[in-house]
């Protein structure tokens, strides 16, 4: 079976076509099972293009993280996070939290809010901290509004090629993204954390089409992701299994996580369709509010 790894920074509407596969093929269907962002789950159970399963597993998933009826389930989840330089930022003034953005002197990167799920969740993620949520994230855009003001916002996406080259002193990344990063350029140069005042969690899920002319195999995939071996090589990879608090990971698979605790303060999106709507309207908010006071 393949290894399953998390996508990099998944763009925000880029799961529409697989769900508009599965409705437009329909009994000539050449995929048996798809996998998409959290936000889709419900779509595609909405648009009748899936069947249910519930693996064996089912009892250790979170209610949150899955359909009543086995239409969808998150395997995995990602929670923003913050990635920093210690090269660059001295122990005492790294943060621990969105309001310690405030007060610091390094430069924070988030990337591309128009394009990137990543970046628009980092904005949601900021907006909780300050009692914001999904339908008003108001409260994230004045934060960094206030770091562009204080020219402390950097344009520079949070990748694994700037962070090597140092142009990145603190990222705001999905934690999956934050920890592989960290672990391919060197572990000691870098800290990964949820910030502790407040993050989201999103996640990626199979859906198993309608019409699949190999369901049991399609089954039987879904199975195995949501067993102990499947959930342990999506840690492998750095993501947080659903499964996290359920299972003992060898050490040297749990250093590729951050601990259970760090995600105390982190919420799962409570509503996918305003979520949904809010994000469609922040690029023009971003750069009105945010980009404008870096001219």
């Amino acid at each position: 079976m393949r290894k399953i790894r998390p996508q990099a920074q998944r763009h925000r509407h880029e799961f529409g076509p697989g769900i508009a596969k599965f409705d437009a093929e329909k009994d000539n269907a050449s995929a048996d099972i798809g996998d998409v962002g959290a936000a889709f789950g419900p779509i595609a159970v909405a648009k009748g293009v899936t069947q249910p399963y519930k693996p064996s597993t089912w009892d250790q998933v979170p209610t949150w993280a899955k359909d009543a009826d086995g239409h969808w389930a998150l395997a995995y989840t990602g929670t923003i996070a913050f990635i920093i330089n210690k090269d660059l930022v001295k122990e005492g003034e790294r943060p621990k939290t969105w309001h310690d953005l405030e007060k610091g002197k390094y430069k924070v990167a988030i990337g591309d809010v128009g394009t990137a799920a990543q970046a628009a969740n980092g904005v949601l993620a900021a907006a909780i901290a300050y009692k914001g949520d999904e339908s008003n994230i108001e409260p994230g855009l004045q934060l960094f509004t206030k770091l562009a003001q204080q020219k402390r916002l950097s344009l520079a996406n949070p990748t694994i090629q700037t962070l090597e080259k140092g142009e990145v002193e603190v990222g705001v990344v999905w934690d999956f993204n934050g920890l592989s990063y960290r672990d391919q350029i060197d572990p000691k140069r870098f800290e990964v954390l949820i910030p502790s005042d407040g993050s989201i969690t999103s996640g990626y899920t199979t859906i198993i089409n309608k019409y699949a002319k190999h369901p049991n195999a399609a089954k039987l995939a879904r199975e195995y992701i949501f067993s102990d071996a499947g959930q342990t090589n999506l840690a492998i990879g750095h993501a947080r299994p659903i499964r996290a608090e359920h299972l003992k990971l060898p050490a040297d698979v749990q250093a590729k996580l951050l601990p259970n605790e760090q995600y105390q303060a982190a919420q799962p999106i409570k509503n996918a369709e305003v979520w949904e709507t809010t994000s469609k309207a922040l690029p023009q908010k971003w750069q009105e509010q945010v980009i404008i006071e870096m001219e």
